[in-house]
């Protein structure tokens, strides 16, 4: 348990410096550690620990985008946000009845993809730069606006890092339950 929640810290604390880092901006290991958390976790209450950190790290990132680059319209965002990383617990939730290592990609797979789509979707909705048409839209998913990457760039990180750290917290629970003298977690969930 203490392994798991320093874990759960520098994962905020990863995330907030992917914020001072270009190159890293949304490649962060929360969103995997949520859904993993309700793969292999039965009391779900230990779900909420990687979610409020998920939470308060995003707080924290919503403040500082809006005061840096002068936004208001992002702070309505939070609750599309919040909802996107909510998701990933009941998503988890359903790879852990159907148990299987194609599950568990094709679950970090949507979480990542819905997450895109909701909000990019959120931000054409609100964002008064974006045109109001399925051009509009279309300009949200894929290249943004001009003075940021592109939000392809954003999708790729997500992906990316929602996959490796799903991939990566997966595969230290299967060690660990390996090492205690259990056959698959995918055949038995960890009580925590």
């Amino acid at each position: 348990m203490p392994f798991a929640l320093a874990l759960i810290v520098l994962s905020a604390g990863w995330r907030i410096v992917g914020a001072h880092a270009p190159a890293l901006s949304n490649f962060a290991p929360l969103m995997a550690l949520a859904f993993c958390g309700a793969v292999y976790f039965r009391n779900k209450r230990m779900w909420l620990v990687p979610f409020a950190a998920l939470t308060l790290s995003d707080l924290y990132l919503d403040y500082y985008y809006a005061t840096t680059f002068h936004e208001s319209w992002m702070w309505p965002s939070v609750l599309v946000r919040l909802l996107c990383f909510a998701l990933a617990l009941p998503l988890g939730a359903l790879v852990a009845q159907r148990k299987s290592w194609l599950n568990l990609f094709s679950g970090a797979l949507g979480g990542a993809v819905f997450f895109y789509l909701a909000t990019n979707t959120d931000a054409w909705l609100r964002d008064p730069y974006y045109v109001k048409s399925a051009a509009g839209w279309w300009q949200a998913l894929t290249l943004g606006r001009p003075e940021f990457p592109p939000t392809l760039w954003f999708f790729r990180n997500t992906l990316v890092s929602d996959l490796v750290f799903t991939g990566m917290f997966a595969a230290a629970m299967e060690y660990a339950a390996r090492k205690r003298g259990e056959v698959s977690l995918f055949a038995k969930r960890v009580t925590a």
